[in-house]
C-alpha cells in the first residue's frame, strides 16, 4: 500500500526533474555598437550543471551578463523557471531565483566574512543557513571575523558564492570561478559544486579549467564568435575529448 502510494510522488519528482529552468533562444547581445552575441540558443534543466566553455572571447560571460540584463541591449528570448525576462529589470530576475558570481567577486573589503554573508536580502524562501554555509565552506567558519581584504583568492570566491547560496537562489550563474586559484582550492570548488547539484541546484558555469569543468558537467556548450557552436553530454566526451580541445585549442 504504501509503495503504491509513494509512486505518483517518485513520478512526480522525475517529471519536476526534467522541466526547464533556462531556455535561451537566438539571443544577441549588445555593448553600444558593439554586436557580441549573435543568436545563441541552449536550455538547462532543473538540477542540471552545464559548462559554457570557449576560448576568450567567444562570449561566455557576456551570455551570463545578457541573462542578468547587464548587457546595453538584448534581443531574443530568455525563459527562466517558465518566465520570458527579456524585458526584466535586472533587479527582478534575482527575485526568481537566480544568483550572478560575476568573475569581480565584488567582496565588501570593510566588512568581515559574517557581514559580508549576513548583507545580501533574501529574495526566496529556502536561502542556507549561516551553519549549513559554515558546514559546506569550513575556511569561511575559520575566517568569518577577517575582514574581506585579508581572504586569499579562493576564500573570496568562497565567500562570493556562499553569499548567493544565502539568498534563496535555485540557479547559479558562475562566471570563472577557478581562474588564479590554487589546486587544491579548485579542488575544493568542485566538491561544493557537486554538493549543491546534489540539493538540486542548476548551475551554468562559465570556465576556461577544462580539467576541473569535464567530470562534473552534465552537458558541455562550446562559444565561439558569439554563438553556441556544439553540445557535448558527459556521455558523449570521452570519444569526443580530443575534438573539443582543438575547438578550445588546449
Amino acid at each position: 500500500m504504501n509503495q503504491l502510494a509513494e509512486q505518483p510522488a517518485a513520478t512526480k519528482h522525475r517529471e519536476h526533474a526534467d522541466a526547464e529552468m533556462l531556455r535561451v533562444s537566438d539571443l544577441h547581445a549588445f555593448y553600444g555598437e558593439s554586436h557580441i552575441l549573435h543568436g545563441v540558443n541552449f536550455d538547462v534543466k532543473r538540477g542540471e550543471l552545464v559548462t559554457l566553455l570557449g576560448r576568450n572571447g567567444a562570449g561566455r560571460s557576456t551570455t551570463l551578463k545578457a541573462i542578468m540584463n547587464m548587457v546595453g541591449r538584448r534581443t531574443g528570448s530568455i525563459m527562466i523557471n517558465g518566465n520570458e525576462t527579456l524585458d526584466m529589470k535586472p533587479h527582478r530576475i534575482p527575485r526568481l531565483g537566480v544568483g550572478y558570481c560575476p568573475e569581480e567577486r565584488g567582496i565588501f573589503a570593510s566588512l568581515d566574512v559574517e557581514e559580508n554573508l549576513l548583507l545580501p536580502p533574501t529574495v526566496r524562501s529556502g536561502g542556507m543557513s549561516l551553519d549549513e554555509i559554515y558546514e559546506m565552506f569550513p575556511n569561511l567558519y575559520e575566517r568569518r571575523r577577517s575582514q574581506g581584504t585579508r581572504l586569499s583568492g579562493g576564500e573570496q570566491q568562497m565567500l562570493a558564492m556562499a553569499r548567493i547560496l544565502r539568498t534563496g537562489a535555485r540557479m547559479l550563474l558562475l562566471d570563472e570561478i577557478t581562474e588564479g586559484l590554487a589546486p587544491v582550492i579548485v579542488q575544493t570548488l568542485g566538491e561544493v559544486l557537486v554538493k549543491l547539484r546534489d540539493r538540486g541546484m542548476t548551475i551554468v558555469l562559465v570556465e576556461q579549467n577544462f580539467r576541473f569543468a569535464a567530470p562534473l558537467a552534465d552537458r558541455h556548450y562550446v562559444m565561439e564568435h558569439g554563438r553556441i557552436i556544439e553540445e557535448i553530454s558527459a556521455a558523449e566526451l570521452p570519444s569526443k575529448r580530443d575534438h573539443l580541445h582543438s575547438l578550445l585549442g588546449v
